[in-house]
């Protein structure tokens, strides 16, 4: 959408951009305009709130239903103020309608993991009927999507250990939609964070950022739920690349307990020990 497009190219930075695109990859770096996260989630806002009717503003609702519908966005910033925008929806059959129409357009780990829903919090029974649909999908960043909404609502009070069999069934296998100009290749991630370990399996980046995200929850899961978690790693039930990612995520967090930890380093899985 034009007016949209215009608004974002006012905040363009062309260091930052090219600052993004080595971080995420899986993009063309024509595609980054450059928009820092706080001035996107500062529009965001504005624009949620003139989707809600609650004010007037430079905004009005039919705007922002032009461009949520818009798909696929062209660029990555587009695509990220629509993932905040969707955050702050206060309707949940509205924003989990929205968010099933985007989920298949997403194309890299940072879109993926920085839409949050606020209102997925209140409607947790609702919402693992998607999760579950989720889950399924041949799309590699909605079933990422789909993880990570397991990790951030269902690790604690609302916990159960089924949930870590259904991340543990998603498995290793590489999904449909990969960047054909990446398979193959000796593929890093340049996340500093969390993600900066070469990831040579004759892979293609589908795979690694799946099962980065399940290293990721089970390495979360180990801190919050420590004894139904164990068990997986004891019995060496994830790929050898994720069980090893797990216990060293584990092992650098904070929340993981020192005697846990070094219980958890009798589980790696050394070259010689397949799996």
């Amino acid at each position: 959408m034009k007016k949209i497009l215009d608004e974002l190219n006012k905040y363009k930075d062309k260091k930052y951009a090219s600052f993004q695109a080595k971080l995420i990859p899986t993009v063309d770096s024509k595609l980054f305009i450059g928009v820092r996260t706080p001035d996107l989630k500062k529009l965001a806002k504005e624009m949620a709130v003139a989707f809600d009717n609650k004010h007037k503003s430079k905004w009005i609702a039919k705007d922002i239903n032009s461009f949520l519908a818009e798909l696929p966005h062209k660029y990555f910033d587009e695509n990220q103020l629509h993932i905040f925008i969707l955050s702050q929806l206060k309707d949940f059959d509205t924003c989990i309608k929205r968010v099933n129409e985007f989920l298949p357009y997403i194309d890299n780990w940072a879109t993926c993991d920085q839409l949050s829903p606020k209102v997925f919090a209140k409607h947790k029974d609702e919402l693992l009927k998607y999760i579950n649909k989720w889950l399924k999908s041949k799309k590699a960043y909605t079933i990422r999507f789909a993880i990570g909404m397991l990790m951030q609502h269902y690790l604690d009070n609302d916990f159960d250990k089924k949930y870590l069999d259904m991340v543990l069934k998603v498995g290793a296998k590489p999904r449909v939609g990969a960047n054909k100009n990446i398979v193959g290749a000796k593929f890093t991630s340049p996340n500093k964070q969390c993600e900066t370990e070469k990831f040579d399996i004759n892979i293609n980046p589908d795979k690694y950022y799946i099962e980065m995200m399940r290293a990721w929850y089970f390495a979360t899961a180990l801190a919050k739920q420590y004894d139904d978690t164990i068990v997986i790693i004891k019995n060496y039930k994830l790929p050898k690349w994720t069980q090893n990612k797990t216990i060293q995520k584990a092992k650098e967090s904070f929340r993981v307990t020192d005697s846990h930890k070094k219980e958890l380093k009798k589980y790696i899985v050394f070259d010689n020990k397949t799996k």
